[in-house]
């Protein structure tokens, strides 16, 4: 496994890490997820991500039983959740990124995942209703109490984390230093143009999601979607219209010929592909099945085949680069 530092900060993140969307108190049993855990951290892996909204609380839920019952030492691993939708908000004080939410939240996703601070915690969304000044000050507050150490965004625009910034510095506090954005073959315009500034200026680290596209760039679409894949589950509907276009369909195809003439797979050659960007720290991968996770954690191995001939080659079957502005 390789480790880098996140952004700009000293906290050395290994490059694929593991996350519990969809799965974890949900897709899943509990015994499975144990097991993916114990095979990631055994790989190396030491970033673990979480969120108040996953499966309503359960996934932070199975987390913590199982980190309570490994005898793994505390300092070996970074843990995560986000803030902003809630974990089955019923009112309007349940949600949101203002001080009450933050801090109520921080403190139930504690107590749901049986540790004593957060290592990441990331503002799931912007929230048009609060001011940015609020959060960041709550964001602050969090990290001089101990709760926290670091804090994020998720899907914020690059503006919003400037102005979180800009704040923060003219106030003397500590703003964000790492984006969870979406990030792979199929959905590039954040990382690779929005942000591309940020980089260079505040340090901005990543810990990208969905790095198959929500299995489409596995391969396992290619005839259709099975009636038991995340795909069909009736909250991500509108994921699946967005990439389930006979154009994506054609380009996994075609990556699929790809990766086979390489002697590879196609979900090894989609991860190794998201690391190639150096802005990307870390990779957050899921599964359902031992044999999906041990596959994608030895993507590391296929670097040395992107090339640059065959990221060209890549790049005139995908026809998405992004456009970067003149400035």
């Amino acid at each position: 496994m390789e480790y880098v530092n996140l952004g700009k900060t000293g906290l050395p993140i290994s490059r694929l890490s593991f996350g519990s969307w969809i799965t974890f108190g949900n897709q899943i049993q509990n015994q499975i997820s144990e097991r993916l855990m114990d095979i990631a951290y055994d790989a190396g892996v030491n970033f673990f991500d979480n969120a108040e909204v996953y499966a309503a609380g359960e996934s932070e839920k199975v987390m913590g039983k199982i980190l309570s019952n490994r005898n793994w030492s505390r300092d070996s691993y970074i843990v995560s959740s986000k803030v902003f939708f809630g974990a089955g908000a019923k009112v309007p004080t349940q949600k949101g990124l203002h001080r009450k939410h933050i801090y109520e939240a921080c403190n139930q996703a504690l107590e749901r995942l049986k540790v004593e601070y957060l290592d990441l915690y990331f503002c799931h969304r912007p929230d048009k209703a609060t001011p940015i000044e609020e959060t960041v000050w709550s964001m602050h507050q969090l990290i001089m109490a101990g709760k926290i150490l670091y804090w994020g965004t998720s899907e914020w625009s690059a503006q919003e984390i400037m102005e979180a910034h800009m704040f923060a510095k003219q106030n003397h506090l500590i703003g964000p230093v790492v984006e969870q954005p979406q990030y792979n073959m199929l959905v590039r315009d954040k990382v690779e143009v929005e942000y591309s500034q940020i980089y260079k200026t505040v340090g901005l680290g990543t810990t990208i999601w969905s790095p198959l596209a929500s299995g489409l760039l596995t391969g396992k679409y290619l005839n259709g979607i099975p009636e038991d894949s995340r795909l069909k589950r009736e909250e991500l509907g509108w994921l699946a219209e967005r990439l389930m276009t006979p154009e994506n369909a054609e380009k996994v195809k075609t990556l699929h010929h790809l990766s086979l003439e390489l002697g590879t797979s196609l979900p090894k050659l989609g991860v190794a592909w998201c690391l190639k960007n150096p802005n990307v720290s870390t990779v957050i991968l899921g599964a359902t099945k031992e044999e999906q996770l041990k596959e994608t954690l030895q993507s590391n191995d296929v670097l040395p085949l992107l090339t640059d001939e065959i990221l060209l080659k890549i790049e005139e079957i995908l026809q998405n680069k992004p456009i970067h502005p003149q400035y």
